[in-house]
């Protein structure tokens, strides 16, 4: 769910203005699942610009207090989402963890990074979401620490259903501070996409792996 529509769609605007994301129907973008895209994402560009990077820690934030006043622990999913994480807890003078996508082979071989304990609770912070599924493996590494997650604020998510059953079926909330609908809807208000490119680009999410074959 989106956090507020003036947020949506100012993050969406800033996304787009800085070419976080990128939008081509004719020339698609093949993901790492080999789905042909005609979107492709990478908020990390986010943490070049300061005043794009400000304002996502302010809206985090403001997501956090007024969800979740008395969440003990932010932790960020490894590598995207740790800046953010970070900025955010720094903020809400709030301890700070990171999850790797897997338990590292030698040393500690920790999965979870940093200081927490069972019984913590935890909001956990991710730059985008797609399926939903690496995003909820470090909600399940941080469980495995014996932690309660309070729910889960990210960037960005495409609004795919495998998605939202992913996190229906975990029983984690949600909560993003835009989405596809929104960034569709703000690439049209200026002129990043025409008005003929819209149905096209609806389609896509709704079935991906079958788009442009």
């Amino acid at each position: 769910m989106d956090y507020n529509k003036e947020t949506a769609r100012k993050t969406a605007e800033s996304l787009l203005k800085i070419q976080a994301v990128k939008l081509n129907k004719k020339k698609p973008f093949t993901w790492a699942s080999g789905w042909k895209s005609p979107i492709y994402c990478d908020n990390r560009k986010t943490l070049s610009y300061p005043t794009v990077r400000t304002y996502i820690r302010q809206q985090f934030s403001s997501v956090i207090n007024d969800l979740y006043p008395d969440v003990d622990v932010i932790a960020g999913v490894a590598t995207g989402a740790i800046a953010n994480g970070a900025l955010v807890a720094q903020e809400l003078g709030k301890p700070f963890v990171y999850v790797r996508p897997d338990k590292k082979s030698h040393g500690m071989k920790n999965q979870v990074e940093g200081a927490i304990s069972a019984g913590q609770t935890v909001v956990v912070i991710e730059d985008l979401i797609s399926t939903g599924g690496s995003s909820l493996k470090a909600v399940d590494a941080l469980r495995d620490a014996g932690c309660e997650i309070k729910g889960m604020v990210a960037i960005f998510t495409y609004g795919f259903k495998v998605a939202e059953d992913n996190f229906k079926k975990s029983k984690v909330k949600l909560t993003t501070l835009t989405d596809y609908n929104s960034l569709i809807e703000q690439a049209l208000d200026s002129e990043y996409i025409a008005e003929n490119e819209v149905e096209s680009l609806k389609e896509w999410r709704l079935a991906p792996d079958v788009w442009g074959k």
